[in-house]
């Protein structure tokens, strides 16, 4: 008995000496969402996501069937809600995802890929705290598409040439590629040309 309390002293001392450690160094170093995460602070977040998602969904599997057109519906999307902060193929490697603290993972790498359909959907119906990653959908919502992304995320190491560039057109648009976009149906559907830019006065 004493022997157990003894190690259990220790362990509680070197888990305190680490996080004293880190908490150090945050301090020095500070919380700008600028640096990447060490590899200590990656596993712990890895760790209490595991431990966040209820066990009845580590074993849950996808309720529905995979064929082209749910892979095609769950790409749709993707592209228009979620390719944002994860890039079309998953990569993370977006403007907003290179900026956002912890990164979003590469979801083609085994740490998504591992994970069980369950613990996919729970993560895209609640979050995840303290990161980037809101809670899509409400509880009473169709849980369809949310099964129609997993079976999407399933898809991505195995994501064509193709399939990326028919994504950019569903991609979400800023107001100035939606006035081109605009401009352009018009003058295809019959309307005026859009104006050419203009040159610039020059005084003599």
């Amino acid at each position: 008995m004493k022997r157990i309390l003894v190690v259990c002293f220790i362990i509680v001392l070197v888990v305190a000496i680490v996080c004293a450690l880190y908490g150090i160094r945050m301090v020095h170093r500070g919380f700008s969402t600028r640096v990447a995460p060490v590899s200590l602070e990656s596993s712990l977040a890895t760790t209490m996501r595991g431990m966040a998602i209820p066990s009845r969904y580590k074993t849950m599997k996808n309720p529905v069937v995979v064929t082209p057109e749910v892979i095609h519906e769950g790409k749709a999307h993707w592209a228009d809600h979620c390719a944002t902060c994860h890039a079309n193929n998953g990569s993370g490697d977006t403007m907003y995802g290179k900026t956002m603290y912890p990164r979003p993972p590469d979801m083609r790498q085994k740490d998504t890929q591992e994970m069980s359909d369950g613990e996919l959907f729970y993560t895209i119906k609640n979050g995840i705290r303290l990161s980037g990653m809101p809670a899509f959908g409400d509880p009473g919502d169709d849980d369809l598409d949310s099964w129609k992304l997993v079976a999407f995320i399933r898809h991505l190491p195995k994501l064509s040439d193709q399939e990326e560039v028919e994504m950019e057109r569903l991609n979400p648009k800023g107001p100035e590629e939606m006035q081109e976009q605009m401009e352009e149906d018009q003058f295809l559907n019959g309307g005026k040309a859009p104006a050419p830019p203009q040159a610039p006065h020059t005084h003599h």
